[in-house]
């Protein structure tokens, strides 16, 4: 039945920025009822100074390794390095370093260059598979690495290439903020402590840590947690997940592959039944 009528009617509350109407329109799909309000915005990238400070140490031969997080982050780093330097010498600079890509998407855009990372990480691509595929093929220590970061920092992945000897340096290629005006993200969060949305959606690990800063500043951490654990939260796979449960925050599902309509569509079928069960 549940599978036949979707979400039928329910709430569901989205925190997508850049494909919100999309979004919105994936929900209405599945006839729930969205409730969709940005959680970030993204800085220009023509401001982080980490990336082409980056570019210059790696073309000058300083680094052994580069760690490629995601597939959007390596094409943004390289158009970075672009504004500096020409492409061939990019591509000559990561050539002479042992390239280890988190999974297909840094490895699609590895392709594009002609690049192949050394190392490959296996599935579900966390930040412990990462340190797993080096241990057993490029032991660190003594490196110098630069780990190039998917908007939301990731500490233990930083702490565990560092008490294993490495010389880490960040290279942040995006960044997020709060949007400017914050106003329909609260009313959703608002919405949620009220108890009146079945369903949360998240696409992005970075949104569970401003809506968790933002119910953190008005002291609402606690209800938050307990508003989320009578609730439907399905995440769009393994890193937001992680953050999602970091925070004290339940994770009901993750959808068979990590795309947004699959993840819109899997929770329709389920939040029926996940709802009856937590009730």
């Amino acid at each position: 039945m549940s599978e036949r009528l979707g979400f039928a009617g329910l709430r569901v509350a989205a925190f997508e920025s850049r494909l919100a109407d999309e979004m919105r329109r994936l929900i209405e799909r599945y006839q729930g009822r969205p409730l969709v309000a940005p959680a970030m915005r993204e800085i220009p990238l023509s401001q982080n100074a980490e990336a082409l400070a980056f570019g210059a140490r790696l073309l000058a031969g300083q680094f052994e390794m580069v760690v490629l997080l995601t597939g959007v982050g390596t094409r943004t780093l390289v158009d970075i390095l672009r504004t500096r330097h020409p492409l061939e010498a990019i591509k000559t600079a990561l050539g002479r370093v042992v390239l280890v890509a988190r999974g297909p998407k840094p490895i699609a855009a590895l392709k594009e260059l002609g690049l192949t990372p050394q190392i490959s990480v296996p599935e579900p691509n966390t930040w412990r598979d990462l340190l797993d595929a080096l241990d057993r093929s490029k032991p660190v220590a003594g490196r110098r690495i630069a780990v190039q970061e998917y908007g939301v920092s990731n500490p233990e992945l930083l702490e565990g290439l560092g008490a294993r000897g490495a010389a880490v340096t960040r290279v942040p290629v995006y960044r997020w903020a709060l949007p400017v005006d914050i106003g329909p993200l609260r009313r959703v969060l608002d919405g949620i402590l009220a108890g009146e949305v079945e369903v949360l959606l998240i696409t992005n690990a970075a949104q569970v840590e401003h809506v968790v800063h933002l119910v953190s500043q008005s002291g609402q951490l606690d209800a938050f947690r307990l508003a989320a654990n009578r609730m439907v939260v399905g995440s769009i796979g393994p890193i937001a997940s992680e953050r999602l449960r970091g925070e004290g925050l339940p994770v009901d599902l993750e959808p068979s592959h990590p795309k947004m309509g699959i993840l819109v569509k899997e929770t329709s079928e389920r939040a029926h039944a996940i709802l009856a069960k937590k009730r």
